[in-house]
């Protein structure tokens, strides 16, 4: 059997990482693709430079010609787009930047695609955040969409391209409507990573006080590792089609800080206080997707628990804080 290649952007976030390691195991071929930068970050990838199968390629969602490049020098059989300027309170902040990158990058992978190798099939990563603060939830794939940021309005440009290129070319392109997922290797902004890291640093006595925003937003929330296997699924489909892929349950963000701060054995009202500076200018209030499509036609459902995941997370921030921080000096 020949042996697959894919591209995955964003190979140095949390779900490229993931999504290398999956691929990686099913024989594929990784062609990670980079943003230039002027420090390293690939720490969550350096485990798999070793691997023959695995190589990292420099591409930016602002350049054409390195999309032009990947293709023609690679001539993947998959292409897994997870590059973006993904926080959401930081899409306010520079809302050009977030929009370029996740619309305009989106369409210019897509016109390379289809003028260079229209056998490629494609993944899109979408968001639960188009569904905004729509009120008739759980969201489905044909719930009515109303995103509220900068970053959800670019990711709902993304995804309408998506569906327009795979109705106007016939061309395999897909979309996954992602809710909320987490994961040890989520970025130290994101609030789950926050909060467990804090945790970390309070129990080790490295940190006295962790400020948050609004803790009544609710959210539904899995694990990062189990969504990847969605994003291949879809790929493997005979048909092109957009899936939510959620959990069906939706937490606050503080039931997730009770869960780590119990885990820790830590006391919220000694160590968190509350900071007007971290909400966001619209707040979406409540997400809760229904995964009954990917349930039924991906044969895929979340397998880590929402207290599984908040106390992997904070047990792995306790060994990393432990490791870098309380122990350096040694």
């Amino acid at each position: 059997m020949k042996q697959k290649t894919a591209i995955v952007t964003g190979i140095t976030g949390q779900d490229g990482s993931y999504l290398a390691e999956l691929l990686l195991s099913k024989n594929y071929k990784v062609i990670g693709a980079k943003r230039r930068t002027s420090s390293f970050n690939t720490e969550r990838v350096d485990h798999l430079f070793n691997d023959e199968n695995f190589k990292l390629e420099f591409f930016d969602l602002n350049d054409v010609g390195s999309m032009y490049r990947l293709l023609q020098n690679h001539r993947p059989d998959e292409f897994y787009n997870i590059a973006a300027q993904s926080h959401v309170r930081v899409s306010f902040d520079i809302p050009e930047n977030t929009v370029d990158g996740i619309a305009m990058g989106t369409l210019r992978i897509l016109e390379a695609i289809r003028n260079v190798l229209p056998t490629c099939r494609f993944y899109q990563a979408s968001s639960s955040e188009m569904f905004g603060d729509n009120p008739n939830y759980p969201y489905d794939e044909e719930s009515r969409m109303t995103p509220a940021s900068p970053y959800a309005c670019a990711t709902l440009f993304a995804h309408n391209l998506v569906r327009n290129y795979r109705e106007s070319y016939g061309i395999f392109v897909c979309s996954g409507i992602l809710f909320n997922h987490e994961s040890p290797r989520r970025g130290e902004t994101f609030v789950t990573r926050k909060i467990t890291l804090a945790a970390a640093r309070i129990k080790l006595g490295l940190q006295d006080t962790l400020y948050l925003g609004n803790l009544e937003a609710k959210r539904d929330w899995g694990y990062a590792a189990d969504y990847v296997e969605a994003m291949w699924s879809m790929l493997q489909q005979e048909k092109p089609d957009d899936y939510v892929i959620a959990t069906g349950q939706t937490n606050s963000v503080r039931e997730f800080l009770e869960t780590v701060f119990e885990h820790a054995g830590l006391d919220i009202k000694e160590h968190v206080k509350f900071d007007e500076r971290l909400l966001r200018p619209h707040e979406v209030p409540y997400l809760l997707g229904d995964p009954s499509k990917a349930k039924e036609k991906l044969k895929w459902e979340c397998k880590t628990t929402f207290d599984d995941l908040a106390k992997l997370m904070y047990e792995a921030d306790l060994d990393y804080i432990t490791k870098t921080e309380l122990n350096k000096g040694e």
